[in-house]
């Protein structure tokens, strides 16, 4: 786990990758020697933002179109020559924190499968020639529900865990893992403005944290490194809680 060189020869996309979870990846996945492009859309400022990073290139992508992710892996693969590992966030089309109610959940887990399903069938191709193949799905913050919307967030999870799930069976065969990580209350820019507005959330997922406190995107990148690595070789159709531990309340 201390090896700064884990991931040498080794090129990893990462998506929504301009600021939070998405920057700590790419920066974590480099500093043990990956090559990363990050990608996130026109108003990131994902280019200026890694234009001096070392082993990162930020690129502007279109990532609400399933039809355009067979573009990003091509420009992406244009600028690593291969991609070993692919890690999945997008972007929320909703405002958060969302209601208990919200009827638009189905429509946006609709959203992101067919986001996830398209880029890793794009990326196939690429994945099937690396020695360990890599996919990463990343869950919804906490944040993005309200505080009664708990039966909404739960649902959330079991759609990706079932979507991972069908996703290592179909890349198993080649030799390409596919896991999903689930944040709990993390403090990234978006957390850091939806808290601002409702002190009564932010409380909450620390309650609901065993460890009493909100998580940072780097306790994240931690475990994204794990999955990204060999120490996961054997590791593929589940999901790893990054949360601090869930009280249950």
């Amino acid at each position: 786990m201390g090896d700064a060189l884990r991931l040498y020869g080794l090129n990893a996309l990462v998506l929504n990758a301009g600021s939070g979870i998405g920057e700590a990846s790419a920066r974590t996945l480099a500093k043990h020697g990956a090559t990363v492009v990050a990608a996130d859309t026109s108003n990131s400022g994902v280019e200026r933002h890694f234009a001096a990073v070392k082993g990162i290139t930020g690129i502007i992508a279109n990532l609400v179109d399933a039809d355009q992710m067979p573009v990003l892996v091509h420009e992406a693969v244009d600028q690593m020559g291969s991609i070993d590992i692919l890690v999945n966030d997008f972007p929320l089309p909703f405002e958060m924190p969302m209601a208990a109610s919200a009827q638009q959940l189905e429509r946006l887990l609709q959203s992101r499968a067919s986001l996830t399903m398209s880029i890793c069938r794009a990326a196939l191709p690429h994945l099937k020639k690396s020695p360990g193949g890599r996919i990463i799905n990343m869950g919804f913050l906490r944040s993005c529900f309200a505080v009664d919307a708990e039966g909404v967030a739960d649902r959330a999870e079991q759609d990706l865990k079932n979507l991972t799930r069908a996703l290592a069976v179909e890349m198993g065969e080649f030799g390409i893992n596919a896991n999903y990580v689930q944040p709990g209350g993390v403090m990234t820019p978006d957390s850091r403005d939806v808290f601002r507005k409702d002190k009564s959330l932010r409380d909450h997922c620390i309650k609901r944290s065993a460890a009493r406190r909100l998580g940072e995107p780097v306790d994240i990148a931690k475990v994204v490194l794990f999955l990204a690595s060999d120490d996961a070789v054997f590791v593929s159709g589940t999901g790893i809680a990054v949360d601090g531990g869930r009280t249950g309340n």
